[in-house]
């Protein structure tokens, strides 16, 4: 389901869903987000976080994106909070398993990728590390604020990177397990969350091409930083289930 970008005064004044995202880049916990409402058929609209806007800040509680605020209920920042939402707003398709032990496994799987110390989390300053040592990574002014806001320890470098390698290496051999069973699905034989999650997370090692997203040069470079261990962990079993996620099942091209 396509979606608009409103400004944040006629999204505040509009009932429904709305949702806070990160312009120009493809942030992949927005990129989810918006992968979920879209398989779901929510309907929503888009505003572009604005880091000098005293009103976004206000009506969403901070300064990040994804907030999803549906109508005048509190503001939604998390990916399991954002998750569960459209669980509730659209039951159908449900994107989490009616087994009780799968949910589990899907929500345990899902934090790997997106939540704190998880895969996003990990790579994110693990780019922070390679722009302060000048290898690759984000420019200063990034790393910077994206080294205090999500608590990057000088010198770690190597424990970020052995956590991200060993982060694509589970999820890698998941994907090869449930292929040997006949699925192209990390649950069963269903698609859910956890497979939007991992295509969109991939944007952090292989952002998919400029025709499908036009993204800013220097965020692609950065994103593209070779790293020997995190390169050999990058199976290739992550990009072909990439690539068939966004040819069957999500939007292109992005809208960022």
């Amino acid at each position: 389901m396509t979606f608009q970008y409103l400004d944040i005064e006629d999204a505040i004044a509009r009932p429904g869903l709305r949702m806070v995202v990160v312009g120009s880049v493809p942030s992949p916990w927005g990129e989810a987000a918006k992968g979920i409402l879209h398989i779901k058929g929510i309907d929503w609209v888009a505003v572009r976080l604005a880091y000098d806007n005293a009103a976004l800040k206000d009506w969403a509680g901070q300064q990040s994106g994804p907030v999803a605020i549906y109508n005048d209920e509190p503001p939604r920042a998390g990916w399991a909070a954002i998750l569960l939402l459209a669980e509730r707003l659209a039951p159908v398709p449900s994107l989490l398993p009616a087994d009780a032990a799968e949910r589990a496994l899907a929500f345990g799987l899902a934090h790997e990728i997106c939540g704190e110390w998880g895969l996003g989390w990990t790579r994110r300053l693990q780019l922070v590390e390679a722009g302060f040592k000048g290898g690759g990574g984000f420019a200063a002014p990034a790393a910077k604020y994206l080294a205090a806001k999500y608590g990057y320890q000088p010198g770690t470098g190597a424990v970020y990177t052995a956590r991200v390698a060993a982060l694509l290496r589970l999820l890698a051999a998941r994907l090869k397990g449930q292929s040997a069973a006949g699925s192209r699905y990390y649950l069963g034989n269903a698609l859910t969350a956890v497979d939007i999650y991992s295509a969109t997370f991939m944007a952090l090692f292989r952002p998919l091409p400029p025709e499908q997203c036009q993204m800013r040069e220097s965020t692609r470079a950065a994103f593209l930083t070779p790293d020997a261990e995190t390169d050999a962990a990058l199976d290739l079993i992550l990009l072909e289930h990439r690539d068939m996620m966004y040819a069957e099942h999500l939007e292109l091209p992005l809208k960022l």
